[in-house]
């Protein structure tokens, strides 16, 4: 990747993290898409997956820090957290190599809907929250239904503003316009 296009990415993946510490509603951050930048934006993989899951790391250590307490934050159910994260860098990586406003919006969703599978299948699993049976996933899923809500506006959204600002980059921004996104 191109000097340029490399720092105007991670400037975007940054503000993206910092953006996670003003005040918003649950789960209306900009993680998701911040991790399907990153997947998309960088071709060397070690970047890719580095850059937005150290962002989110050192997001995470801000928002402990600022709540005044870093067990808020790491919590028993943070590697899932991570987990599904990085597969929305993966989801970057295959589905986002042609970008178009549908298919980015798809893959927004397909983002949100595995987060929301992943991390509130680890709180029925490992939480005592819920009775361990049909019943009481089902349950789990359900309660957790406004947060995927938020999360969905969230990851579409700032989707939407990071894509969007890419194409404006590679249009004004003669250093980093390549012939496509991926270098």
């Amino acid at each position: 990747m191109q000097c340029a296009r490399l720092w105007v990415a991670l400037g975007m993946i940054l503000a993206a993290a910092a953006a996670r510490l003003l005040p918003h509603p649950p789960n209306l951050t900009p993680i998701g898409a911040m991790a399907l930048f990153g997947g998309a934006a960088f071709s060397d993989r070690r970047v890719a997956f580095g850059i937005p899951l150290a962002a989110m790391f050192l997001s995470d250590v801000a928002l402990g820090l600022l709540a005044g307490d870093l067990r808020i934050t790491f919590h028993p159910h943070m590697p899932f957290v991570y987990l599904a994260f990085a597969i929305q860098v993966v989801l970057g990586m295959v589905f986002l190599r042609r970008l178009s406003v549908l298919r980015v919006g798809t893959v927004a969703f397909a983002g949100a809907l595995q987060f929301f599978v992943l991390t509130n299948f680890a709180v029925w699993a490992i939480g005592n929250w819920y009775p361990k049976t049909w019943a009481g996933l089902a349950e789990c899923y359900v309660a957790a239904l406004p947060f995927f809500q938020n999360q969905l506006i969230g990851d579409l959204g700032y989707s939407a503003v990071l894509f969007g600002a890419w194409a404006l980059a590679e249009r004004f921004l003669p250093a980093a316009h390549p012939a496509e996104l991926r270098t």
